[in-house]
């Protein structure tokens, strides 16, 4: 047996009621919540776990089901798992805003409610609404007695748009006596007023709730950790922790792989951001394990044993894919398209978008690099410019501005100053953001009918909400002219998305058990769109690297498993690119990855 103990986490020694575990997208935020879940459960404290990822995974790794009422986790008697299932919270939502409507309200006018209450804002809205609960002391998440509620997050940018909803809406809602229409009726949208009040109290409590900040031993996941610490503390989020998470130590100093990795960690934790050197620090051990099922997630932060991993045979067998220049030569054949690169956070989309993007500047083509991530790392990854490459970014804030600024010049300019300052008024609504954002979405689509489009994705959870949007919008379009002699000429962004000769969409993996189950779940959410992933590719693979250090072969047999995994049937085509010991940043080095002559 291999005993994995360590002294307790400084997290684990004095928590508060609500913990919330955020950072960049595969830094392990999961496992180290679920991990804490489990721990103070198993110390006797009445323990919730919730997850507000669309894309979260704990039903793999604690083997049961998602629900989006508290479900009892097998095996750890105090512990219950809720998902907040966007769907089902925004279903809710609207039954509730409907109950509100007075008795004398028409079947048409509650058919109107209903419409207005059917985009993806209000999908967001409600899953944000059952969080609000939680931090309100309502539902399950008070009544049941719970010692802790512990928070697995989306990714930094979505997160840090959901920990500042219940200050835009507190600050939406005082003084407002109409109300916005994605949320439908005023009525529906003041009876949530105390609740976003009470959530905010509480999220502002240093006694109630701590945030634990959690990065990898890599500058980049540092200095969005730091960006974060700083963003939360405006929002009145102080009381912050430090988790430095797969914190690797070589066991053989003469292995080439681990003596590089374990330097980089050296070198990243020892110039991390003030921000970050400020907070109260634990660092957790790279594992030999993947943290699925309970005994590697009690064990991941020493809680007890797992077994001894197997040896692993490093023989000259290597990933059933070609390398990433190869998928660029593929690409640039097709001459012009919307090439979206999705996946898991932390994966590596945006250095995969960025190589792809050179690539085919080097093949002679003009291309966009855009960016849908709140996180926005294309320029930073770029560190550079290069002639026919054109670098933006869907920024929220900016669009949401634009966007405002063209609805009050058009629909305002036929209404007098009470009508335009009520207008104005109501897309003051944090709503707005998500409308916003999806127009800019959708002139990049268009903009790809004649050139390549490069469009590195927020991660899964996301980009879901915005392929919503566009779901939503598509259906409406159709109904709008359904009967319209324009109906056969209709091509909305769906459609465009559903095009196999104009959009390819690449789904990024690592080669680790939760990366490629999230890159699986979501391609089958992108086939029920009727849009077909058209390759994969495996990212920072070990397999080629030939070490010899005992941690790293233990976590490469993993590695293999997953490749057959994916080599199975998951991947159309696969393509690789293995671990580096340097971060492939700025135009030569991205360049390197997909060059059209590599040597």
């Amino acid at each position: 047996m291999n005993n994995a103990t360590n002294s307790t986490p400084g997290f684990l020694l004095a928590p508060t009621r609500f913990v919330f575990f955020t950072g960049k997208g595969g830094v392990g935020k999961t496992s180290l919540s679920t991990a804490t879940a489990i721990a103070l459960a198993d110390a006797g404290r009445r323990v919730l776990l919730v997850s507000t990822d669309a894309a979260s995974n704990l039903d793999e790794m604690l083997g049961m089901p998602m629900s989006n009422q508290p479900a009892q986790v097998p095996g750890v008697p105090r512990l219950r798992m809720l998902n907040i299932d966007p769907d089902a919270a925004a279903e809710a939502y609207r039954l509730r805003v409907l109950a509100q409507l007075e008795a004398s309200a028409s079947d048409a006018e509650r058919k109107t409610v209903r419409e207005q209450l059917s985009g993806a804002c209000t999908t967001e809205i409600a899953a944000f609404d059952e969080f609000a609960a939680l931090l309100a002391g309502e539902g399950d998440g008070a009544d049941s007695g719970y010692d802790h509620v512990i928070f697995d997050t989306a990714p930094t940018g979505h997160t840090l748009r959901l920990l500042s909803l219940p200050k835009a809406w507190s600050g939406f809602l005082a003084g407002n006596d109409r109300g916005a229409s994605c949320l439908g009726p005023h009525s529906g949208l003041k009876m949530q007023e105390a609740r976003f009040n009470a959530a905010l109290a509480a999220l502002s409590d240093a006694r109630l709730t701590t945030v634990v900040l959690v990065t990898r031993p890599d500058p980049r996941p540092m200095q969005e950790a730091a960006r974060t610490a700083e963003e939360l503390r405006t929002l009145g989020l102080s009381n912050q922790r430090l988790v430095i998470n797969g914190v690797f130590h070589a066991a053989r100093p003469d292995d080439p792989t681990a003596r590089a990795l374990e330097a980089l960690g050296i070198e990243a934790i020892a110039q991390m951001p003030d921000a970050l050197a400020r907070l109260p620090r634990d660092e957790v051990p790279l594992r030999a394990f993947d943290t699925v099922g309970l005994s590697a997630l009690r064990a991941l932060l020493g809680g007890g044993t797992i077994p001894a991993s197997a040896p692993v045979a490093l023989a000259a067998a290597e990933l059933p894919a070609e390398p990433l220049s190869r998928l660029a030569d593929e690409l640039a054949a097709m001459g012009h398209g919307l090439i979206m690169v999705m996946g898991k956070g932390g994966v590596g989309k945006t250095t995969i978008a960025s190589a792809l993007a050179v690539g085919l500047v080097q093949r002679g083509h003009s291309v966009h690099l855009t960016t849908t991530d709140p996180a926005a790392h294309v320029a930073k990854t770029l560190n550079g410019s290069l002639p026919n490459l054109k670098v933006g970014r869907i920024d929220p804030k900016a669009e949401t501005e634009a966007y405002i600024a063209k609805i009050m010049a058009t629909r305002g300019k036929a209404l007098d100053d009470q009508g335009r300052a009520l207008l104005l008024e109501d897309l003051q609504s944090p709503c707005t953001e998500e409308v916003a954002v999806f127009h800019a979405f959708s002139r990049v689509v268009n903009e790809a009918r004649s050139a390549f489009v490069v469009l590195d994705t927020a991660p899964t959870g996301h980009s879901l909400l915005l392929m919503d949007a566009t779901g939503a919008y598509h259906r409406q379009m159709l109904q709008q002219y359904e009967s319209s002699s324009n109906a056969m000429h209709l091509i909305t962004p769906l459609m465009r998305l559903q095009d196999a000769a104009m959009t390819h969409v690449i789904l990024v993996t690592l080669p680790e058990v939760t990366p490629v189950s999230q890159a699986a779940a979501l391609q089958d959410d992108l086939r029920r769109a009727k849009i077909e992933p058209w390759a994969w590719v495996i990212n920072k693979s070990i397999a080629a690297t030939g070490t010899s250090d005992p941690l790293l072969q233990a976590r490469l047999a993993g590695e293999h498993r997953q490749a057959a995994r994916i080599a199975g049937g998951l991947a159309r085509r696969t393509f690789v690119l293995p671990w580096l010991p340097e971060s492939p940043v700025g135009v030569k080095a991205l360049g390197a990855l997909a060059a059209a002559n590599p040597v």
